[in-house]
């Protein structure tokens, strides 16, 4: 395909990253299309562990061109810090293999002290954000006051931008209790000297990547986030800011309408997610436990961002579903299956019982999950390559997933490592 969309189809911390990380040793560009650093990405290569937050996962291999859509915002104090710890790994970061939208949109100091008010404000209602500046950012952007990263490259347009939004910001804060104002001066400093180390990178990336595409070249865009989180299907309020979608990668990056385009969904043999809101399938028992991890391992249920214990329970395939139509997913990449080990029996949810409603993600409480029980397996998978290798019971797990939900799996997980893969057709290796 010219044009691969890779997203999260559950709530996120799919392992979308290891995809990604996989996939793009076959493209010449990786582009991440929304988000910001609330969103993170884990590769695991050998002993080697990359926790990502901005910068695309196929920025590892030295192959493709990473790509920064329109549809973000960007802390530039935190891509500077990845820029800079990739280097630091031995991995080259500079202008030729990094490009980012002159459209992309900024996130200050003023968007983050705002989100922690928000959040603050909202006190038992809270949303559970990452207190990163996101939602506020995205705000501004909706209402035109937003800062581009093509203010960057105008000096004089960067500073009157940066003071009118500070003094709004500060102007909020000024009487709430147990918040402090930012001094704009050093804001100013701080982003104009930012400014001269970033615009080597700015760039339309969507001419880029449709000059690309005329040229036969292979682009991965690359979703943060999951589907279950969009800011218009999601489950409402408790959704990011952004459209996490397959069809935002084309707005955001600016291609048009490709007709060579393959939408790959990745989701996990069971659910989590992290922050507030309704979760169905969510567990309480001994079995919660298994499905986390105690934390000692770096893929255990802990966020990447912010290191919160995320929510565990068994596969929804009712939203797995939903979200699968929604986004025209082609195929599947499952991860995970190694963790299920153990377990005496392994549970899908295939329908809801209860009151009827008219959208699943917005039921606040109102259905009961009705499962399909399949017997569990034994042993280590971590090692296993080929499908027939699999204990039996672990292969009708997936078959019944596959079967559900029409749509085939061809890569399952096994572990974190980039190795660590069944692939289903050879022809994908």
């Amino acid at each position: 395909m010219a044009l691969d969309i890779l997203i999260g189809v559950q709530w996120g911390d799919e392992g979308k990253g290891r995809f990604v990380d996989l996939l793009s040793q076959q493209m010449d560009y990786v582009a991440r299309f929304a988000g910001g650093d609330n969103a993170g990405h884990t590769i695991h290569i050998g002993e080697r562990v990359f926790k990502l937050h901005l910068l695309p996962s196929g920025m590892i291999d030295p192959r493709p061109i990473s790509v920064l859509g329109a549809g973000m915002v960007i802390n530039p104090v935190v891509l500077l810090k990845e820029m800079e710890f990739l280097r630091e790994s031995g991995i080259p970061v500079n202008p030729s293999r990094l490009l980012i939208s002159h459209r992309a949109h900024l996130v200050t100091p003023g968007h983050r002290l705002l989100d922690q008010l928000n959040e603050a404000r909202r006190g038992a209602q809270k949303i559970g954000t990452t207190g990163r500046g996101i939602g506020p950012a995205y705000v501004d952007k909706v209402n035109r006051s937003g800062i581009l990263f093509n203010d960057l490259l105008i000096p004089d347009r960067l500073i009157d931008k940066l003071t009118m939004h500070m003094e709004e910001v500060n102007q909020r804060v000024r009487d709430v209790v147990g918040f402090e104002t930012i001094p704009v001066d050093q804001v100013i400093d701080d982003y104009t000297a930012m400014a001269e180390i970033l615009r080597p990178y700015i760039a339309d990336v969507g001419e880029v990547l449709r000059q690309a595409l005329s040229r036969g070249k292979r682009i991965l865009a690359e979703g943060a986030q999951g589907a279950l989180l969009d800011i218009d299907h999601g489950g409402y309020p408790f959704v990011t800011s952004s459209s996490c979608l397959a069809p935002n990668a084309l707005l955001s990056l600016g291609v048009g309408m490709p007709k060579d385009v393959r939408v790959i969904g990745v989701f996990k043999a069971f659910q989590t997610r992290v922050g507030e809101g309704d979760f169905p399938t969510e567990v309480f028992d001994e079995t919660t436990a298994i499905l986390r991890g105690d934390g000692s391992k770096p893929w255990d249920e802990f966020g990447t961002t912010t290191g919160r214990p995320r929510r565990v329970g068994w596969l929804d395939g009712v939203l797995l579903r939903q979200m699968a139509a929604l986004n025209g997913v082609s195929v599947l990449g499952l991860t995970k299956l190694d963790v299920l080990s153990g377990l005496p029996v392994v549970k899908m949810c295939t329908a809801y019982g209860g009151q009827k409603v008219l959208d699943p993600l917005l039921v606040q409480g109102q259905v009961e999950p009705t499962y399909q029980d399949f017997p569990g397996w034994e042993g280590d998978l971590q090692s296993v390559r080929k499908w027939l290798d699999l204990p039996s019971n672990a292969r009708h797990y997936v078959e019944a997933i596959e079967a559900f939900m029409d749509i085939p799996i061809r890569w399952v997980s096994v572990g974190p490592e980039r190795q660590q893969v069944i692939y289903r057709d050879e022809d994908d290796r």
